[in-house]
């Protein structure tokens, strides 16, 4: 399958793609914060209630410059996180169910203004709801003698400011978003952070909502940050890879419209939902298939050494190094694929039906069955439990003992039984 190159940016058309990586890495950087306080709901109500104060910023000053709005955003943003403190705090509503009556309310009112003054203004509940990023090239102003679209000029510095505060904050951030009463206690006042936040987040919005639209912002905000939660659990990878993840989503996002002929600010959301989407079920930490994978190979590890063990234990009865030992047809799949590898690794050789132990699986055996003997006299010396008792609780620690961790048990035991009589192997 070859690469079309029609869909490749050709042109005026970069100003385009230039724009949605801007907006996007904006939101990211910002939006982040918001995922690691979980206020990701938040980041939502904003971005919605912030239309009614675009919307009164027009009806006010009769224009649609950028300064205006940015107020009239400010002013509702920061209106909807007060107003949601307050509902939770007087109605003893959830956080969620405030935010929910606050915001809803605040779209609601923002789209009948919308539709009131939109035969004043190209601005209308379509534009409002997905943006108009494909016309970003026309509408340009001048800077050192360059034509540079409105757009991206705001989007930069926008992009800039939230970098800045980031960077000059980061250590109030971090610690107000994990520790808030630690953070209030030491002096940074985790209120004031956060309120902070919230108007840098309503700025981004703004600066956004042109290129994206009111809707689509919330995927820009929420996407990067959590795709990145899930893949570093440092806070400045995080920072970097929510970054790098919404250029990214971006330009695939531009492709993508290109070629299915549709919305770019839509296709982008689904290209950031396809990144959270792969990190959630890959990421090599958090991701549910590698956990799945991580555990089924843990598995047939535990399932291996229980047949070494139990190899090794008939060994005990019969040390000749060519007795043939007996097993029990595997009843699991596990049991089988543990069986396999035994004999791909040459731990074990077949002889006359039965199977023998190697040298090195004689060893393996007995590292296993030494430390399951010296973990049942350690519990026997240092606890109460019964003899009975000892068996099924050392079954679960054996295959977690390292070669260190059994130095230091036959140190702290010092016996060369365990309290069955049986041997506990040499090392």
């Amino acid at each position: 399958m070859t690469f079309d190159l029609h869909i490749w940016p050709e042109g005026s058309e970069w100003w385009v793609v230039t724009a949605a990586a801007l907006a996007c890495a904006a939101c990211a950087v910002i939006g982040t914060f918001l995922v690691l306080r979980r206020l990701s709901l938040l980041g939502d109500a904003i971005s919605h209630a912030i239309l009614p104060g675009i919307a009164m910023a027009f009806i006010l000053s009769g224009s649609r410059d950028v300064w205006p709005m940015l107020l009239g955003a400010l002013a509702a943003g920061l209106a909807t996180a007060g107003l949601t403190a307050g509902i939770q705090r007087v109605a003893r509503l959830g956080s969620d169910a405030s935010l929910g009556v606050v915001f809803s309310s605040l779209f609601a009112f923002g789209v009948l203004l919308i539709t009131w003054v939109a035969d004043r203004v190209d601005l209308d509940p379509g534009c409002v709801l997905y943006g108009q990023i494909e016309f970003v090239p026309l509408d340009t102003t001048t800077v050192l003698g360059i034509d540079i679209p409105r757009a991206v000029l705001w989007l930069s510095m926008i992009l800039v400011a939230d970098l800045l505060f980031v960077i000059v904050l980061f250590k109030e951030l971090r610690l107000s978003s994990f520790d808030p009463a630690m953070s209030t206690a030491m002096g940074f006042g985790a209120g004031v952070i956060h309120y902070l936040l919230m108007t840098f987040v309503a700025a981004t919005c703004v600066a956004a909502f042109e290129s994206v639209g009111s809707i689509l912002v919330v995927a820009m905000l929420v996407a990067p940050g959590a795709t990145a939660h899930l893949l570093t659990d440092r806070l400045s990878s995080t920072l970097v890879l929510a970054a790098f993840l919404g250029v990214t989503a971006a330009f695939l996002g531009f492709l993508g419209a290109k070629w299915f002929d549709t919305s770019v600010a839509g296709v982008i959301s689904v290209a950031a939902g396809v990144q959270f989407l792969t990190a959630a079920l890959l990421a090599p930490r958090h991701g549910i298939v590698t956990r799945w994978v991580r555990r089924g190979l843990l598995a047939i590890r535990i399932a291996r050494e229980d047949e070494l063990a139990a190899l090794y234990r008939q060994h005990e009865a019969s040390p000749e190094p060519s007795a043939t030992l007996t097993v029990l047809p595997p009843s699991t799949l596990r049991q089988r694929l543990a069986r396999r590898l035994l004999r791909l690794d040459q731990s074990v050789r077949r002889i006359n039906g039965g199977l023998s132990l190697t040298p090195a699986g004689l060893e393996q055996g007995a590292a296993i069955v030494r430390a399951h003997r010296l973990w049942e006299t350690y519990l026997a010396q240092k606890t109460d439990l019964p003899l009975d008792h000892l068996h099924e609780a050392s079954h679960r620690v054996e295959h977690f003992v390292s070669a260190e961790l059994a130095k230091r048990l036959s140190k702290a035991v010092q016996a060369t039984q365990d309290p069955h009589g049986r041997p506990i192997p040499p090392v």
